[in-house]
């Protein structure tokens, strides 16, 4: 009611700010007052506790946002319409530091009229090395410490800032200011290696490329350890992962002695970070034979839930994980078939980059990923990188 005295109107536009931190105590829950507040069926007699009268909240238009719709009452989240709205790609971030953030902070750091210019290596140096995210709140803070650290430089050497030239921002210069890189462009895992495969993850921060390990180690008897601090979800998907691997040890050509005397040990690097969901599904099965083979799959990243037939099913989060891949080098992707759809309403900036196979049995995924054997005679589906915003390079 507050609010709309404020705002001079009985149809204003209310923002609802991070509903998903909402906590409730010993003075009330505020999700329990929203339930009768976003109500179309109750909220045109609203009962204002301080008022105590009812009062019209029908014409007013709420909109809400949320970092993640885990922690909403699911009651509330019943009344809501919900939009997902992805993270800003790479090309997105550069044009909107350029056009507003560092023109902010040049101006709130007094260096305005100073003529520095931040080059495009330089913001794509800070986005990459400092920043993981799919926002842009650590982007504008790096940039702050940047434009605070020249405006100290400004103050006490004004006479080399006096020729008119001003300062042209490089890659070695953002280091020199925010200090070593926080995240390394090259991934870890840059080479092939056996009983290693590349997941595709989506975090809060945005998209993630996740090594999946599998080591034998022999015991004598079978076996599988999971470490990496996984989820329940995650360490269902890779028991699925195992049985469909195991029920089919021969069709994949690997020895079934192999897989009895050893045990599996699968780790997902960073120990610390936990991880959930079913999407690593395909990365664990191929992460399993390549280890029971010996042999490395290709540098293919991967997503897709796995069931223990085998079947390759939809995830979510997919612009995400395909600008994940990017960034970190990897040219082909093994995608979901049922993603096909959303893949093709991605942006043109992140399909032209990748080459993407999209597949409906992991029997398919395994015929791409590696060089021995095959297991069907159907076809794999695969979309080249686009070269344009209509058209798919031949």
């Amino acid at each position: 009611v507050t609010a709309l005295k404020n705002a001079g109107t009985s149809n204003p536009v209310i923002m609802l700010d991070e509903i998903d931190k909402m906590a409730s105590d010993h003075r009330g829950d505020p999700s329990s007052a929203l339930l009768e507040v976003l109500d179309p069926s109750q909220n045109h007699a609203f009962v204002d506790h301080y008022l105590g009268v009812p009062f019209d909240l029908s014409d007013i238009m709420f909109v809400a946002n949320a970092n993640t719709l885990d922690t909403i009452p699911a009651p509330l989240r019943d009344r809501l319409e919900i939009i997902d709205v992805s993270g800003y790609s790479e090309e997105e971030k550069l044009a909107i530091a350029n056009q507003y953030l560092i023109p902010k902070q040049l101006k709130e750091s007094g260096l305005d009229k100073a003529n520095v210019v931040f080059t495009k290596n330089s913001v794509a140096t800070i986005i990459n090395g400092y920043t993981r995210e799919s926002g842009l709140r650590g982007l504008d803070k790096r940039i702050g410490a940047v434009c605070r650290k020249l405006a100290r430089i400004y103050a006490e050497q004004t006479d080399m800032w006096d020729t008119g030239e001003g300062l042209k921002l490089t890659p070695q210069m953002i280091q020199k200011h925010l200090g070593a890189q926080r995240y390394d462009d090259n991934f870890f895992h840059k080479e092939d290696r056996a009983g290693v495969s590349l997941g595709l993850a989506y975090t809060q921060y945005g998209g993630e490329v996740m090594a999946i390990e599998c080591s034998l180690v022999p015991t004598g008897k079978h076996g599988m350890v999971l470490t990496g601090k996984l989820g329940e979800v995650m360490k269902e998907s890779a028991q699925a992962a195992l049985s469909y691997v195991r029920s089919h040890i021969h069709e994949f050509g690997l020895s079934a002695e192999r897989l009895d005397k050893n045990e599996l040990h699968i780790h997902v690097p960073a120990g610390a970070v936990p991880k959930d969901g079913p999407s690593a599904g395909i990365a664990m099965a191929t992460a399993i034979i390549s280890a029971l083979s010996n042999k490395a799959p290709k540098r293919f990243a991967m997503t897709g839930e796995i069931t223990i037939h085998g079947k390759v099913l939809p995830i979510g989060g997919l612009k995400e994980k395909l600008l994940a891949a990017i960034r970190e080098g990897v040219k082909e992707v093994v995608l979901p078939e049922k993603n096909k759809s959303v893949f093709m309403e991605l942006p043109i900036q992140v399909r032209k980059n990748l080459k993407a196979h999209f597949v409906k049995d992991y029997n398919e995924a395994f015929e791409l990923l590696f060089d021995f054997g095959q297991m069907h005679t159907g076809k794999v589906e695969s979309i080249e990188k686009a070269t344009g915003p209509r058209g798919l390079a031949s």
